[in-house]
């Protein structure tokens, strides 16, 4: 099943429709499940360390440095009762984290926003960023990317109420909500170029915006909508299906990195061993119940 059709059926696992309003109903993570999925993780060899300085640098240091995020429902969501970060970037972060130090949790965390994630590298503040991070060309003239190891699409979220806009082809003349440093402004400027865009820094922010009224709708990953949904925001909806170019996800990395090829051999061997589909099931498609795990994109 190709992943837009996946999301498709998610958004119908999602929700619960009442009365004309749209409510979210997330199933929580299994949190055993998922940490006894890291704690089984490989461990690379001291040969295979050896090979890559920016592993080596991190397995010297005894410290991952992650850049990610700790609100995103399906893929990076922190749990203030124990502390830990789960979901699909946690838990491949995690696997990276156990691969080269031997224990998933030897990571140093810091949060990252779309305005910031290229900064963090480049002034060496963390080793990677793993924050549904959508390969550009733009950035990739800025960082470098392992991967990708994951895809998704742009949607539209509008209020339940909202009859007007159907999908992306309803924009024009609306107030549309994206965010400041991520693909949305681009994708809005090809497919709604009539629509009224204001940009927000941050993800919340939009969400706000449109819960307010202050906007009429909100363009940005189809992933991220469905986090949003997941996490039970209200009154929203999602207009039409997903749009646009694929929209591959990568690890960011420091200009030139040989961490890529690291990287890239790593993701190579959890889809051989099943461990990538498992994670995909335990973070996400249990969640939303889609019982067809999707196939991870082709690496380099």
């Amino acid at each position: 099943m190709s992943i837009t059709s996946i999301l498709k059926f998610t958004v119908v696992a999602l929700v619960t429709v009442t009365g004309g309003s749209l409510f979210a109903q997330g199933t929580p993570i299994n949190t055993a499940a998922f940490d006894a999925l890291v704690a089984q993780g490989p461990v690379a060899s001291a040969a295979t360390i050896a090979s890559s300085t920016w592993a080596s640098k991190i397995k010297q240091a005894g410290t991952l440095r992650l850049g990610g995020t700790q609100t995103s429902n399906l893929f990076s969501l922190l749990n203030e009762k124990d502390g830990k970060i789960r979901g699909f970037d946690a838990g491949l972060a995690q696997l990276i984290t156990r691969y080269i130090l031997g224990d998933g949790a030897k990571y140093q965390f810091t949060q990252v926003t779309s305005a910031t994630r290229e900064q963090v590298l480049i002034n060496d503040q963390v080793d990677m960023v793993f924050a549904t991070y959508s390969i550009t060309p733009a950035r990739a003239e800025k960082i470098s990317f392992a991967g990708p190891y994951y895809t998704s699409q742009a949607g539209v979220l509008v209020k339940a109420n909202n009859q007007t806009i159907q999908s992306y082809n309803d924009l024009a003349g609306k107030k549309v909500a994206t965010q400041a440093g991520s693909t949305g402004p681009a994708i809005l400027a090809q497919y709604a170029p009539k629509g009224v865009v204001q940009e927000f820094q941050t993800h919340q922010e939009a969400l706000d915006a449109l819960r307010q009224g202050r906007v009429d709708a909100y363009v940005t990953d189809y992933t991220l909508l469905l986090n949003a949904l997941s996490l039970g925001i209200g009154d929203a909806k999602l207009a039409g299906a997903p749009f646009g170019a694929q929209d591959p996800y990568g690890v960011g990395l420091t200009k030139g990195s040989d961490g890529v090829a690291f990287i890239n051999a790593f993701l190579k061997k959890l889809e051989a061993d099943g461990t990538w589909a498992k994670l995909w099931t335990i973070s996400i498609g249990q969640r939303t119940g889609s019982t067809a795990v999707p196939t991870p994109p082709a690496l380099p």
